[in-house]
């Protein structure tokens, strides 16, 4: 049943010695760096990734679940990060249609707002910047008459409609992860590198893991430093190095309630600082609300949302809809840390750039050679695809005989549906297990897309799928997770791999952790470990 092994004959020992060292070490396994280390395991680089928790714990599984353009950037004339990310919206389409898809959005207004002609403006330049293929155009909505001004208030009778693309955030970071390691790059979770030195013209780098064959010492050719958050930690603490860039935190709120709207659509929301506030239908019966964008100054790894977020969120639905919003309401809440290049001191956190930017602290000159560590400053989820092709443009000198950018037209694991539609695939996947649940079967099919055949090889009843922990959650999946995707904790299971945590009782939580603590080893069959 496992699929993450792969064969590392032709790299050993590579990055065990200084006489054989890995070709990169990726420091950070957020979707930056998970991105760097697909790309460059497919140009045959060797690899290792080492993350300090879990795979996209930080800011990458705490976003507001989106592959979008960003609709405001326009007003600050960042034209060249909505083309490249209305570009990679299309991409990540056909990367991953298990995964994500095109989400209808509504954005009411009402005369106080911004003026109908600059949202008109705004909307034909999104809908013309990118290479737009399955995403539909814009258009304008007389709200008292489409279903979706129902729930609105009465002066919101104009509005317009236009579309992003949805996507499970901490999955995408997964997946990267997984077709890494499918290519050959080892990828260590729980591991991180506390120290990192040059010697000659390699990089020694110490790591601290307590997983099974994780290395102490790795020698590396060149460092990727995609640990956001902490990306001046590294570059300072660890690597001993002097950067001129700095990266600034802005914290990132979302709340979940349950969904009062009729209609797959979600909304967008002007609210009085000029912000957008999103809200969408979060699986059938839930609403996700985000997000606010606050200075943030302590430890990253600490962020959490507090009670003037909360209703700061809860004070905007009120004045748009016809519902009156409690804190009692809120299911579930999250925040995360933004790391973003800090372009302007002056800027309000909102002003701040979404754009990415690096810095290289290396040399080729012959009497002064320096092994390279290449640094990312900010971006943002949509883009990581084109940041993990110019960080290895950039790291090319170090490596002639690189192959070339690959992953513009590549599947990730799952991805490979016919003709790129998931219902087509998916019509398929339910008549091959019928006799399996039809929730349960979505559910795979959107996590897993095509490997979720591979996760069921064998099952032939309800039964075979091992211990019912509670809503669609079945023990075959929490070992698959355990074997393929690197998941150790309650959290990386019901939190990040899948969302199964939204629906299973504080009892069913509580079985699984016990069932989690047996620790079942990777060998085991599924029948011997539900024993």
């Amino acid at each position: 049943m496992n699929l993450v092994t792969p064969d590392h004959s032709r790299y050993e020992p590579q990055g065990r010695s200084a006489d054989h060292p890995v070709d990169l070490l990726v420091v950070g396994g957020g979707i930056n760096g998970v991105g760097v280390a697909r790309d460059a395991a497919g140009r045959g680089l060797s690899v290792i990734l080492c993350e300090k928790g879990d795979l996209g714990e930080g800011t990458s599984s705490r976003s507001g679940k989106y592959i979008h353009g960003g609709l405001r950037y326009l007003e600050y004339y960042e034209f060249r990060l909505v083309r490249e990310a209305l570009n990679e919206r299309e991409v990540v389409l056909e990367a991953a249609p298990h995964l994500a898809w095109p989400l209808q959005l509504v954005l009411p207004h009402s005369p106080e707002q911004r003026p109908r002609w600059l949202i008109r403006l705004g909307l034909f330049l999104y809908d013309n910047l990118g290479g737009r293929k399955r995403v539909p155009r814009s258009s304008a909505l007389d709200l008292s008459r489409d279903p979706a001004g129902e729930r609105l208030k009465d002066k919101y009778r104009k509005g317009f409609s236009y579309w992003d693309v949805w996507i499970d955030d901490a999955r995408l970071v997964v997946l990267n992860a997984v077709d890494a390691a499918r290519r050959g790059a080892e990828v260590f979770t729980r591991t991180p590198c506390v120290s990192a030195r040059r010697e000659g013209e390699v990089w020694r780098a110490e790591l601290r893991g307590d997983q099974s064959g994780s290395p102490s010492t790795v020698y590396a050719k060149a460092i990727f430093n995609a640990a956001g958050p902490w990306v001046e930690k590294v570059i300072g603490e660890v690597a001993g190095v002097n950067s001129r860039m700095r990266v600034r935190l802005v914290k990132g709120s979302h709340i979940v309630l349950p969904k009062w709207w009729q209609g797959d659509h979600g909304y967008v929301l002007q609210a009085p600082d000029k912000r957008l506030i999103f809200v969408n239908p979060y699986f059938d019966d839930m609403a996700l609300i985000g997000t606010t964008d606050i200075p943030f100054d302590g430890k990253a790894e600490d962020v959490a949302i507090d009670k003037a977020e909360v209703d700061y969120l809860l004070g905007i639905l009120g004045s748009y809809f016809d519902h009156a919003f409690t804190a009692e309401d809120v299911l579930f809440d999250y925040s995360g840390v933004r790391p973003l290049f800090d372009d302007d001191a002056n800027k309000s956190a909102s002003a701040v750039t979404r754009d990415y930017q690096f810095e290289l602290d290396g040399s080729l000159e012959p009497d002064a050679k320096l092994p390279p560590l290449l640094s990312a400053f900010g971006g943002k989820l949509t883009t990581y695809r084109k940041l993990s092709e110019h960080a290895l443009h950039m790291l090319s000198p170090y490596f002639p005989d690189m192959a070339g950018p690959w992953t513009s037209n590549t599947p990730l694991p799952g991805g490979d549906l016919p003709d790129k539609q998931f219902e087509t695939w998916f019509t398929g996947f339910r008549k091959r297990y019928a006799f399996l649940p039809e929730a349960l079967l979505r559910h795979l099919g959107h996590c897993y897309g095509t490997d979720a055949v591979r996760l069921l090889d064998g099952v032939a009843s309800l039964s075979d799928l091992g211990h019912h922990f509670g809503h669609c959650f079945f023990e075959r999946e929490a070992v698959w997770l355990i074997e393929n995707e690197w998941a150790e904790s309650v959290e990386d299971i019901l939190l990040r791999r899948t969302k199964h945590g939204l629906f299973l009782t504080r009892q069913e939580k509580s079985d699984f952790e016990t069932w989690l603590e047996k620790r079942p080893t990777l060998d085991e069959p599924v029948s011997r470990i539900a024993e």
